[in-house]
């Protein structure tokens, strides 16, 4: 680690010593406003007025601090928990709801990828990002399916548009062998602009256990590539093409009755957005919007002899053609939109390509009331092929007092259809001997091993009705101060979700293990109280605290200790007892508290800004310890912990600038239950304007 450290030293003395020797919506506009929106009612909209809670992640914030990859970011905001998954990846927690239920989107069009139910977010870089929009509540009357809990939204940056080419380069080394290219280029006139951005980042991983094998986390390296295309034939037309590639290999290794074996993970995505602008009118305007996305995943094991152990696959297509309109009403807008969703999943223990179709189509009015009052209403209605089809309405209603104070409130219905792994999954675990199914094949499945002779029994679940999609009625209610120097928010929420997806045995085999399929069982309610404070002391000084409290339950669980169903063992005396509805902890892997406090001071005379961040999360549990299937008191938890982040920037000559910084100050580790905060980092990072 000391000869790491030095490193890190050194290369920052080597910067001192070299220096002293906007975004895409439904148009091509470019637009700089801080506090402009696209993501909540897709039109630009200022955030003072919009009805929803909004959370907003600017670009200063993510460059001062330092930090590479999306996961890093998040898990340092108000109320979003990054939470790793057993592939290894790190989704979002919003509003105590699960990583599935929250879509996340580049440039307004929908990332996919979850082949362990969550999306990775360490998959995207954040160098070439302009802000990261965040809607939080049910978001499903514009985006259908996975934006029950919410919506984060990724702008990229726009270059200046200029016959000169123009852009920005940077480097950063940092603890693990960790090194981070970027580099951001654009060119262009008044008729056409083009934009590449490419990103390499490179890790040795790191390790929390005591084995010599097996790392935490793996080796890897990634690239990503997002070329985009800007042409102007009129005042009238314009048309945009982005794209995206994105391609990581990491090593893979396990070890199975004292056998080592080796491979490989890779993984690969590619997404082109088409759009078509056409302004019919100076009140009407359309959009001619086609999205296509591929994400291929393949990982492999080898023997000792180089000879293929085992080997899977995760192949998916996903094809949107979408029309909207954008009428303008005086200071109202009518927005329409019609298309339809195609995706197509082949997958190792799939026995035939998966197959998920729909139309749709959505309309929103915001309209406003005099100059007080602000109100959007909205509905979306799915039509699903493979199951039941969907209506999500929302309303959300603004009151803006003064020019310092508003209050807001919003209702909305939100849903996550059934993915394709709980549809037509067909696994069974070769070493243990279990078999998992989805609901779709779970019947002809059963037939086939009964014929077999690998049934025991079975435990008499039908699979006559359509496995129904989750479905939440989400309420917000909150608003906002502000002055020259301070600036609150709060937000007061509250979801239920009905018809929660989980496993269940539906059969035993003769070899003692059983059959599992999935199904519609339990409805859950999360509910609390968002906080951000922001103040001012000077133009060189501000500080800024947030908070959120967090209830998270299941209402069979609560059902059942109420007809007193439930018990506890005392660990010392082992008598059983009835367990009181104040034992009932929550839902796992949640904290009743989590903060954050950071300060940002400028030092004029030396040009630095010194960025300290303090995280807080109380403890959570992650497993039943005591074997009665639910998280009461009286399990083991997740103690609660702190990491301090601090990053020192410092600009020079020659639009140069520099950052040396600190994450996890403290090296706090938990190798048996976070696997995802690896312990002290130091990293060096250069960065060159042109």
């Amino acid at each position: 680690m000391k000869c790491n450290n030095q490193r890190y030293v050194l290369f920052f003395l080597l910067i001192f010593q070299f220096s002293t020797a906007q975004v895409m919506t439904d148009s091509t506009k470019i637009v700089q406003l801080q506090d402009v929106i696209v993501t909540g009612t897709r039109t630009e909209r200022s955030i003072a007025t919009l009805p929803v809670p909004t959370q907003i992640i600017t670009a200063e914030s993510i460059q001062k601090s330092g930090l590479s990859r999306l996961n890093e970011i998040i898990q340092e905001q108000t109320g979003l928990i990054t939470v790793p998954d057993f592939g290894g990846g790190e989704g979002i927690q919003m509003q105590g709801l699960d990583a599935a239920y929250v879509m996340i989107l580049i440039d307004g069009q929908p990332l996919f990828g979850r082949k362990a139910g969550t999306l990775d977010l360490s998959r995207i870089s954040v160098t070439n990002i302009d802000r990261i929009e965040i809607i939080k509540g049910a978001s499903s009357c514009l985006y259908g399916s996975e934006a029950l809990a919410g919506v984060v939204n990724i702008i990229t940056k726009k270059p200046k548009r200029s016959e000169k080419l123009n852009g920005n380069s940077s480097y950063k080394l940092a603890t693990f062998n960790t090194h981070d290219i970027a580099l951001n280029l654009g060119v262009g006139t008044k008729k056409m602009g083009l934009e590449f951005y490419a990103n390499y980042f490179k890790t040795d991983g790191y390790n929390l256990t005591e084995s010599d094998f097996l790392q935490t986390i793996e080796p890897y390296y990634n690239f990503t590539i997002q070329p985009k295309l800007t042409i102007n034939f009129s005042d009238k037309i314009n048309f945009s093409l982005n794209s995206r590639v994105f391609n990581q290999i990491q090593d893979y290794k396990t070890e199975i009755a004292s056998t080592i074996y080796k491979g490989a993970s890779k993984n690969k995505e590619w997404n082109n957005s088409f759009l078509l602008n056409q302004t019919v009118s100076d009140r009407f305007k359309l959009v001619y919007d086609l999205y296509v996305t591929n994400y291929e995943a393949f990982e492999y094991l080898n023997d000792q002899n180089e000879q293929l152990f085992d080997a899977s696959n995760f192949h998916q297509w996903y094809y949107r053609p979408e029309v909207r309109s954008h009428y303008k009403m005086g200071k109202n807008t009518l927005t329409t939109g019609i298309g339809m969703n195609y995706e197509t999943l082949n997958r190792t223990f799939f026995d035939r390509k998966a197959t998920l179709n729909s139309e749709y189509f959505f309309g929103q009015l915001e309209w406003f009331i005099k100059e007080k009052w602000n109100v959007l209403v909205g509905f979306r209605y799915d039509n699903q092929h493979q199951y039941q089809s969907q209506l999500s309405p929302k309303i959300g209603i603004n009151f803006k007092w003064n020019d310092k104070f508003s209050i807001k409130t919003t209702v909305g219905y939100g849903y996550k259809a059934p993915d394709l792994r709980q549809l037509y999954f067909d696994f069974t675990n070769s070493a243990v001997g279990y078999t998992v199914l989805g609901y779709n094949v779970a019947e002809e499945k059963l037939t086939l091993l009964q014929s077999q002779g690998q049934l025991l029994f079975t435990n008499g679940f039908t699979f006559s009705n359509p496995l129904q999609p989750e479905s939440s009625v989400n309420f917000n209610f909150g608003g906002y101060y502000k002055n020259k120097k301070l600036a609150f928010d709060y937000n007061f929420f509250y979801n239920t979700i009905k018809n929660v997806i989980d496993t269940r045995a539906i059969a035993q085999k003769t070899n003692g293990q059983n059959v599992f399929s999935y199904f519609n069982i339990d409805k859950i309610f999360t509910y609390g109280l968002e906080m951000n404070t922001t103040y001012k002391e000077s133009e060189n000084l501000s500080f800024s605290v947030g908070y959120q409290y967090l209830i998270a339950k299941d209402k069979t669980i609560l059902a059942k200790i109420e007809n007193d169903e439930l018990f506890a063992r005392d660990p010392i005396t082992l008598s059983s007892f009835k367990l009181k509805t104040t034992d009932y902890f929550g839902l796992y892997n949640r904290s009743k508290h989590t903060a954050n406090f950071k300060i940002n001071y400028r030092i004029p005379i030396i040009n630095t800004t010194v960025n300290a961040r303090v995280l807080y999360r109380s403890k959570y549990g992650i497993f039943d310890s005591n074997n009665n299937n639910i998280l009461d008191k009286y399990d083991d938890f997740v103690a609660g912990y702190f990491l301090t982040n601090i990053t020192f920037n410092t600009d020079f000559k020659y639009q140069i600038s520099a950052q040396l910084g600190v994450i996890n100050i403290l090296d706090y580790k938990d190798p048996n239950n976070i696997p995802n905060v690896a312990g002290r980092q130091f990293f060096a990072k250069i960065q060159y304007e042109f």
